[in-house]
């Protein structure tokens, strides 16, 4: 992080985010017609056959073995994504072109597919990946001490990463005693909400509410001496928030939050991410923790804290980019 950088122009302040859940339309909106209406019968018709779709392959994917599921998630993965979501492909292929202008058009090619074979893994295992906490060989764990002691010491701010398959991360917390409490914003759809808030509980995560609601409970698990995990690489409406990638810092993402939450409760963050080795096997890394120098105004080092946490996660995602969720999302607003 250089000198210039930290001077830099002040990022902003952050914008509260609300989050707002969908209303559940009643017999009232059915027999008043127009758009009340049309928003029972979405809501109560059409949407539970896609409910009733996920939760089908959700349970009938529980069927295989890991592997196998797995497998499956990468060929569905490289057939899928070009058929039926060219927008996000095309956004994959321009933001590796500006990330990686190093690699010449066959590589970056071999990145996109590998990517796709990523993304198919990841939601064809969710309906598996609890499993893996009764194989621990296939887990390869390095420096979790560091989030160990940090724990014993105080408040800890996990920082994850969305790299290889970051379901698994509550699972290996599990080893050392940590139930982390975790942002939690449901997937659209009854089913897919339901299904992933019943995975989760069972990995062990704790939740918090989403957006400017969350805030309150975090503060107060982190005075407590908890430990709260944030992911700190994000995509938001398609636009990549974190790592910044060379753009100015800003303070809409969870990076700004993670230091902000740091800086009231004087947390310790923990970085930490997975990655995939082959099949359904991962490496975990715990990286070196960090503390945030002392400052003699608040918010004076707001910017400075933010490169400094960039500085660690922004160099492991782009070594990763075949593994990262977010690779098809843009790094500019369209």
């Amino acid at each position: 992080m250089t000198e210039d950088r930290v001077k830099s122009p002040s990022p902003g302040r952050r914008r509260a985010w609300v989050y707002a859940g969908r209303d559940r339309p009643g017999l009232r909106d059915l027999f008043s017609g127009g758009t009340r209406r049309k928003a029972f019968v979405n809501y109560w018709l059409r949407d539970n056959i896609g409910n009733a779709l996920d939760l089908l392959g959700h349970f009938s994917l529980k069927l295989l073995p890991m592997d196998m599921c797995s497998a499956f998630g990468a060929r569905l993965g490289v057939f899928a994504i070009p058929r039926f979501y060219p927008k996000a492909e095309r956004r994959a292929r321009a933001t590796i072109a500006e990330l990686c202008p190093h690699l010449s058009e066959a590589a970056r090619e071999a990145l996109l597919i590998e990517n796709c074979k990523a993304q198919g893994r990841l939601m064809t295992e969710f309906s598996v990946v609890n499993r893996i906490a009764r194989h621990p060989d296939r887990l390869s764990l390095h420096g979790l001490e560091i989030i160990e002691q940090a724990i014993a010491e105080g408040p800890t701010i996990i920082v994850g990463l969305h790299l290889g398959n970051w379901e698994i991360g509550p699972i290996i917390l599990k080893r050392i005693g940590v139930s982390p409490h975790s942002f939690y914003v449901p997937p659209h759809g009854r089913a897919k909400e339901w299904i992933a808030e019943r995975v989760r509980r069972k990995a062990g995560l704790q939740f918090l509410p989403p957006g400017l609601h969350g805030i309150r409970p975090a503060v107060k698990a982190l005075r407590e001496g908890e430990a709260v995990s944030i992911f700190c690489d994000e995509g938001f409406g398609t636009v990549i928030r974190g790592p910044f990638f060379g753009r100015p810092a800003h303070m809409e993402g969870n990076i700004a939050l993670a230091v902000r939450l740091a800086r009231m409760t004087g947390a310790t963050i923990c970085p930490w991410y997975n990655i995939r080795t082959e099949g359904f096997r991962f490496e975990a890394h715990a990286l070196p923790a960090i503390k945030l120098p002392p400052e003699t105004t608040p918010g004076e080092r707001a910017l400075a804290d933010m490169l400094l946490l960039n500085s660690v996660i922004e160099p492991v995602v782009r070594a990763h980019l075949d593994q990262w969720y977010f690779l098809d999302n843009s790094l500019r607003p369209s």
